[in-house]
C-alpha cells in the first residue's frame, strides 16, 4: 500500500480520490492538503473526468484536521492554519468549478474538515456506521472548507447553528433525515453502491451536469430575474452541444441517449 497521503486513479471517466492516512483516521495535515490540490489539478488537466469520488482508506472517511502541528508550535498556529487551509480551499474551489459531479463515499468518523469535505460534495452516500461531528467548536475553532456556506444551505440556518455550535455526534440515520446525505447503505455495500452511482453519472451528460451544478450553487446569490437569465444562457449554450443533439434525437427515436460528456 502506498504511503502517499492521497491516492488517485482515473478509469472509464471515474476519478477516485482517496485519503490515505489510515493510522491517523485520515486527519488532514499540510502535506495531505497540498497533495489534494495537486491531485485535483492533475486530474482536471488530464481530461476525461466525468465524475469524482472522494473516500477514505481504513476505518474512517476523515476524522478532521491533524492537530499535532498546532500543538507542537502554538505560537505559529495562525501560519499553520493558513498553510493547511489555503491548498484545501483551492482544491475545493476547483472541484466546484468543474463539470464533473463529486460524490462523497462516507464511513466511520466524518468530523471537522472531513464533514466539511462531505458537505462540499454534490452527492453523499454514507455507510450505516458513519458518525458525523462538526467538532470545530470543541477545540475553539471556527469553520473552514466551505462548511459555513454549505451547511445552512443543506439544513437551514437554525439547524446549522445547532450542528456547528453544539458539535454533537450525528449518526447516519439522523444525517439522512437532516439532508446531510442522500443515501444510507449497509457498511459492506457502501463501495459497491458508490460505484453504481459513479458509473451512472460517468455515462451522463457531463457538460450539462456542470451547468446544472453552477446554476444551483450560485442560485442564492441572484434574484429571480438574474437566475432566469442565467438559466436561459446556460440552456442556450448547452443546446449547441453534441450531448443535447443526441439527447433530443434519442427522445424521438425512443432509445437511450449516447452521451459523450460534451
Amino acid at each position: 500500500m502506498s504511503t502517499d497521503p492521497i491516492l488517485a486513479s482515473l478509469d472509464d471517466g471515474i476519478a477516485r480520490i482517496r485519503f490515505n492516512r489510515p493510522s491517523a483516521l485520515n486527519a488532514i495535515n499540510v502535506p495531505m492538503a497540498e497533495q489534494l490540490l495537486a491531485t485535483v489539478k492533475r486530474l482536471q488537466a488530464a481530461g476525461g473526468v466525468r465524475v469524482i469520488v472522494l473516500s477514505g482508506e481504513g476505518r474512517a472517511f476523515m476524522a478532521g484536521g491533524d492537530l499535532r502541528a498546532f500543538h507542537a508550535d502554538p505560537q505559529h498556529a495562525d501560519t499553520t492554519a493558513r498553510a493547511l487551509i489555503d491548498p484545501l480551499h483551492a482544491a475545493l474551489a476547483l472541484l466546484a468549478a468543474g463539470d464533473a459531479p463529486v460524490i462523497a463515499s462516507l464511513h466511520g468518523a466524518v468530523a471537522g474538515a472531513g464533514m466539511s469535505l462531505a458537505l462540499a460534495a454534490d452527492l453523499a452516500i454514507a455507510a450505516d456506521d458513519t458518525v458525523f461531528n462538526m467538532a470545530y467548536a470543541r477545540i475553539g475553532a471556527s469553520l473552514d472548507a466551505g462548511s459555513s456556506w454549505a451547511l445552512p444551505r443543506l439544513v437551514g440556518l437554525r439547524r446549522a447553528m445547532q450542528i456547528a455550535l453544539l458539535s454533537e455526534p450525528i449518526d447516519a440515520a439522523a444525517a439522512l433525515a437532516l439532508g446531510l446525505v442522500n443515501r444510507v447503505v449497509p457498511a459492506a455495500e457502501r463501495e459497491a453502491e458508490t460505484m453504481v452511482l459513479a458509473r451512472r453519472l460517468a455515462a451522463g451528460p457531463t457538460a450539462a451536469y456542470g451547468r446544472i451544478r453552477r446554476l444551483l450553487r450560485t442560485s442564492h446569490d441572484r434574484d429571480l430575474g438574474d437566475q432566469l437569465r442565467a438559466e436561459r444562457d446556460a440552456f442556450a449554450e448547452g443546446a449547441r452541444t453534441r450531448d443535447f443533439t443526441d439527447g433530443v434525437a434519442a427522445f424521438f427515436e425512443k432509445r437511450a441517449p449516447r452521451f459523450g460528456g460534451d
